[in-house]
């Protein structure tokens, strides 16, 4: 084959046959993007990963389970020989060249007549890089390519223009945890993007430091039992700002649909006429945990996760959760916005049937810089707290997996 620098095209492989031969893990990391785009891809292979099996299994790709054998290719628009062997591989491209059938070969790309890019994607582009059979260097520049659109650094005319399209919108934007780096990528292009941000305290506030000096900050701070922007008022803020032209960023912590108010906000700039695009966070209910070494679920300890606002008391008139059933629970209950009023929850669940020595682990400003863990049982919870001057935010887990990483260190 010719070692000529390659001529870059792209490929429309839609319900076109492209044949993949061998199911490794070459063939699982390239059959993705085939099926993504729209390729009729049949796989030929005595074996296979359990992904490109499960693949098969979904309908996803066809799968004829033996060995290649010449005229395989028949009727194919593209095909790859990702087997481990190389006189196959060798045999595949060799067929391919007879039938002028473009062929990728895995482990010798200079000996096929074609080659795959690292490539990768962003807003609907999607970039490739080939570098003349150095597939680390094209790794690389793509990494590079990819990291300068999504910071901002490199231009992206595209989405500039859709960005204009936009103005006038708001963005809903779970900000995750706390911890700046745990904002999902389309997040944070998004406000990069922002002429006013509306945020909570509980949002990654380190993240408004590397916005734009013109760019409005709009506090909306809630506070826990204190002062609050009453929700109506934030509402307000989105649409105006939103109908005066304005691209909107309503910041908030953790996810914005899990105890977050979000869908309210959701429902009055529908209700306004004014577009939504919504962005999920990572919850800090399932994160924060994580990094506190607590497991909400873990294999023949928890088979169940419930996770609870702590915003109303048992018993209250409006509060819609069975502590009962909560209490005949085993598996692990996530509480939420549940400090001040640890104690009457504790004695809810007793009451129903918890164990008094029901592990629990309390986090407090999980995933930043001050956080810390508090372990204690349901039984003195509620004093270890008051002792240890616990304070919101905090993330309260109740039920075995709590104690998982005290009995690791025992062990």
């Amino acid at each position: 084959m010719s070692h000529e620098q390659h001529y870059l095209v792209g490929l429309d492989l839609a319900g076109r046959r492209v044949v993949v031969v061998g199911g490794g893990s070459v063939a699982q990391r390239r059959l993705p993007r085939l099926v993504a785009a729209g390729a009729r891809v049949e796989l030929v292979s005595p074996e296979s990963t359990p992904s490109v099996g499960g693949m098969a299994d979904a309908g996803e790709i066809v799968w004829h389970r033996r060995s290649y054998a010449d005229g395989d290719l028949a009727g194919a628009w593209y095909a790859l020989a990702c087997t481990d062997d190389t006189g196959v591989n060798e045999a595949v491209c060799a067929e391919a060249e007879r039938s002028r059938v473009f062929c990728v070969r895995a482990d010798d790309g200079t000996r096929g007549s074609a080659v795959t890019p690292a490539s990768g994607t962003h807003d609907g582009l999607l970039v490739g890089v080939l570098s003349g059979g150095t597939p680390r260097r094209s790794a690389t520049v793509r990494d590079g390519v990819l990291d300068a659109l999504r910071d901002g650094a490199l231009a992206d005319p595209g989405e500039q223009a859709r960005f204009a399209a936009e103005s006038g919108g708001v963005a809903l934007v779970g900000g995750g945890p706390g911890d700046p780096d745990l904002i999902t990528v389309r997040g944070r292009r998004l406000l990069a993007r922002a002429d006013v941000v509306v945020t909570d305290r509980l949002g990654p506030r380190e993240l408004l430091d590397e916005l734009a000096p013109q760019v409005e900050i709009v506090d909306a701070a809630k506070i826990p039992y204190g002062r609050a922007a009453a929700q109506d008022v934030i509402n307000s803020t989105l649409i105006d700002r939103a109908r005066a032209g304005k691209f909107v960023v309503r910041l908030k912590g953790g996810d914005p649909y899990v105890f977050g108010r979000g869908f309210e906000e959701v429902l009055a700039c529908a209700e306004a006429g004014v577009p939504v695009t919504v962005v999920p966070g990572v919850t800090s209910a399932f994160a924060v945990p994580a990094l506190a070494d607590v497991p909400v679920t873990h294999r023949g300890v928890a088979h169940e996760v419930v996770v609870v606002s702590g915003h109303l008391p048992p018993g209250h008139e409006q509060s819609l959760v069975d502590w009962d059933l909560l209490g005949r629970m085993r598996g692990t209950l996530v509480l939420m916005m549940g400090v001040d009023r640890i104690d009457s929850f504790a004695e809810a669940l007793r009451g129903g049937g918890r164990p008094a020595d029901t592990p629990v682990a309390v986090v407090q400003d999980g995933t930043m810089r001050s956080q810390r863990v508090l372990r204690s049982t349901l039984a003195s919870v509620a004093t270890d707290c008051r002792d240890a001057g616990v304070r919101p935010p905090a993330i309260i887990v109740i039920g075995p997996v709590a104690g998982l990483a005290q009995a690791a260190q025992r062990g």
